[in-house]
């Protein structure tokens, strides 16, 4: 029951991210021009696509590695394999969608990070390379002891949260400063709700949503990669029992 709730759960988030990357990019799309590499507004507009994709979906999609039942059983080194290489793609677009910005303001003339979300995005950001590098130097090298790691272990889980849920804090304040921008000059106002406003702050609460249920596996204690004492009662899980 506990493995059919997993997967259940598992096909929820893939439903829920891929639906926070559509519709950011049909956001994008549709009201702000669309795609461009050029130091245009249109490259800006990568900017929110990517986060969303690497900060969020491809981030938490990393962090899950290690809640699959078929993780629990044999080898645990391919899985950390996986579980880097996931996170350093989803810190590649991360830096891919930080450049689209940055680029962008550098053309235009504008200042960086003045903004309370660039404040939280460049320390997301910051977080995310501390976590990615510390976890590859001591999980994945040889090096480290097993002292070591069952002493950095909870730390590395807490921040490995810790920087989703700035992710999605720094996301959420990302789609409502966009709005605010690209609406301040327009007809409609963003106060009066337009249909732009209304579709962005919908994609912000897919993210939230799906945020949600990420941290929610990532606690559950039922779903966590067991320790080695427990690997034969959660074998029974994995083929179907109890």
């Amino acid at each position: 029951m506990a493995v059919g709730w997993f997967y259940l759960s598992v096909l929820a988030l893939c439903s829920l991210g891929s639906m926070c990357i559509l519709s950011t990019i049909y956001w994008i799309w549709y009201w702000q021009g669309g795609f461009a590499w050029d130091g245009t507004m249109l490259m800006f507009n990568w900017h929110p696509v990517l986060m969303v994709t690497g900060m969020v979906v491809f981030y938490s999609a990393a962090s899950l590695v290690y809640r699959l039942p078929q993780s629990w059983v044999g080898p645990k080194l391919p899985w950390k394999f996986g579980h880097a290489a996931m996170h350093l793609l989803a810190f590649i677009l991360t830096v891919l969608g930080l450049h689209a910005v940055f680029d962008f303001h550098s053309h235009r003339k504008i200042p960086n990070l003045y903004s309370l979300h660039s404040w939280l995005g460049i320390t997301t950001v910051f977080l995310f390379a501390c976590q990615w590098f510390l976890g590859f130097a001591v999980f994945l090298l040889p090096w480290a002891s097993v002292q070591l790691r069952s002493l950095l272990k909870p730390f590395h889980v807490f921040f490995g949260a810790s920087v989703l849920s700035l992710a999605i804090a720094s996301v959420i304040s990302g789609i409502n400063e966009k709005l605010f921008s690209s609406l301040k000059n327009g007809t409609n106002s963003y106060s009066s709700l337009p249909s732009e406003a209304v579709f962005a702050n919908c994609s912000g609460m897919l993210v939230v949503v799906f945020g949600l249920l990420v941290l929610y596996i990532l606690l559950a204690s039922s779903w966590k990669r067991p320790e080695l004492g427990m690997q034969a009662e959660r074998q029974a899980l994995l083929h179907g029992g109890e």
